[in-house]
């Protein structure tokens, strides 16, 4: 645990400040033919990856996946299980941001929203390069593991 000594604003007296990872979530967003979704990212990091983003204050992560998917593919999306918790504090270069990593069943139009360039579907044998820990994330999907330790 990171923290540090700040003076009080008010009264001057050292408290203690912490730094906690940020919660996001991915979502492995499975399509016909065993194909699944990544969206190539209009902002830094530049790469593409699989649909997700920041959980929102009072937001549950069930949520927050099924919000970021609609804003970012187009798709409806159903959850169907959770794949694991992904925390390596290296896994994304902005900051320490612990990802919990859907899988779920999507339907309607592909269409690249908000945060994305391009949406499209890859098989397992044409992924591309992935941005932060995404192609192990992947690798860890496609194996069958529901695991994430790390």
């Amino acid at each position: 645990m990171k923290s540090r000594s700040v003076p009080c604003p008010s009264c001057g007296h050292e408290v203690e400040t912490r730094r906690n990872p940020f919660p996001t979530v991915d979502v492995i967003i499975e399509m016909d033919r065993g194909q699944v979704v990544l969206i190539e990212r209009k902002n830094p990091p530049p790469g593409w990856a699989l649909p997700g983003g920041f959980v929102d204050y009072g937001e549950t992560f069930e949520h927050a996946a099924v919000r970021e998917t609609k804003e970012e593919t187009g798709l409806e999306v159903r959850l169907k299980y959770l794949l694991g918790v992904y925390s390596d504090p290296e896994r994304d270069p902005r900051q320490h941001n612990v990802s919990v990593v859907y899988v779920a069943q999507g339907e309607g139009e592909l269409v690249p929203g908000s945060d994305a360039a391009r949406a499209e579907l890859f098989s397992q044998d044409d992924l591309p390069d992935l941005a932060f820990d995404h192609a192990q994330i992947l690798r860890d999907y496609f194996s069958g593991r529901s695991a994430g330790a790390g």
